[in-house]
């Protein structure tokens, strides 16, 4: 099993595309977008459940240079 979470990513200047390239290499979102408004980037990731959700995003996500700032929502049911 694994949890669904949505991460919205703020980004240095000038530094948006760059983030996205070094996510996607990384290889753990399931959909990542590009979004107008308070955010620059909005990804979808499954953590697997027996991980602890802020670690995992610290760890996997967060040392990619030219995040400015995150917000993280999790889910509970789909419908």
């Amino acid at each position: 099993m694994t949890t669904c979470v949505f991460v919205q990513l703020r980004c240095k200047p000038g530094t948006t595309y760059k983030v996205a390239e070094d996510i996607v290499l990384r290889e753990i979102h399931s959909e990542l977008f590009s979004t107008s408004g308070e955010y620059d980037l909005l990804m979808k990731l499954y953590i697997p459940k027996d991980a602890d959700v802020g670690k995992f995003i610290n760890e996997k996500l967060l040392t990619i240079d030219g995040i400015e700032r995150s917000l993280t929502t999790l889910t509970f049911n789909a419908f």
